[in-house]
């Protein structure tokens, strides 16, 4: 079976700059396009970023586009999301997710398997 297990949350100011990371065990990492969500509390969870299978295809929520860079390596069955500048509306519990393609990637409903999250808190 499939886990993922995020880390590098934490306590950050606003304008900080923070990494996720979120490991896959069980199965063939490169069967999956990884993605991030994030649910922030009082709110629907919302997608936030997607990496395809060899990472040549990424796309990214407008609320985060050119502060956050999703990437992977295969050789270490990671994903990472980088977040530079963040704001206190970017505080969320992040959740990881796998599925098995790009298309519609934005919603969860063909999401296979997610993460625990971790959660991200920033102060202004």
């Amino acid at each position: 079976q499939v886990q993922l297990v995020e880390s590098g949350g934490g306590l950050v100011q606003a304008g900080a700059s923070l990494t996720l990371s979120c490991a896959l065990s069980g199965r063939t990492f490169t069967t999956y396009t990884m993605t991030w969500f994030r649910q922030a509390p009082g709110k629907e969870r919302e997608f936030v970023a997607a990496v395809n299978w060899s990472g040549s295809d990424t796309r990214y929520a407008e609320s985060v586009k050119g502060r956050c860079t999703i990437s992977r390596d295969n050789a270490k069955k990671t994903v990472y999301l980088q977040m530079a500048s963040l704001k206190p509306e970017d505080t969320a519990v992040y959740y990881c997710a796998a599925r098995y393609s790009m298309m519609d990637v934005t919603t969860m409903s063909r999401v296979a398997y997610w993460g625990q999250g971790t959660q991200v808190t920033v102060s202004s």
